[in-house]
């Protein structure tokens, strides 16, 4: 026969093991969202310096072409 002991040491175990899974799962679900805005940001400013980089070599080619007498205004 099960003592009452026995059965409190079972409802403590489960729910603990129920506890630990519940946030290793919330903290996988966490870390991954992390990840995923960390990349998009990433990818943001990527792109926001390939953006610049071409504005600047647009506005370079822009001086180019309109020759040395050109006066670029500030």
């Amino acid at each position: 026969m099960i003592t009452r002991t026995e059965i409190r040491k079972d409802v403590l175990q489960e729910s603990v093991e129920a506890v630990v899974t519940t946030t290793s799962v919330v903290a996988g679900i966490v870390i991954t969202a992390v990840r995923d805005v960390t990349r998009a940001l990433g990818s943001l400013a990527t792109d926001i310096f390939e953006i610049r980089e071409g504005a600047r070599r647009a506005e370079h080619e822009a001086d180019d072409q309109a020759g040395p007498d050109h006066l670029r205004a500030v």
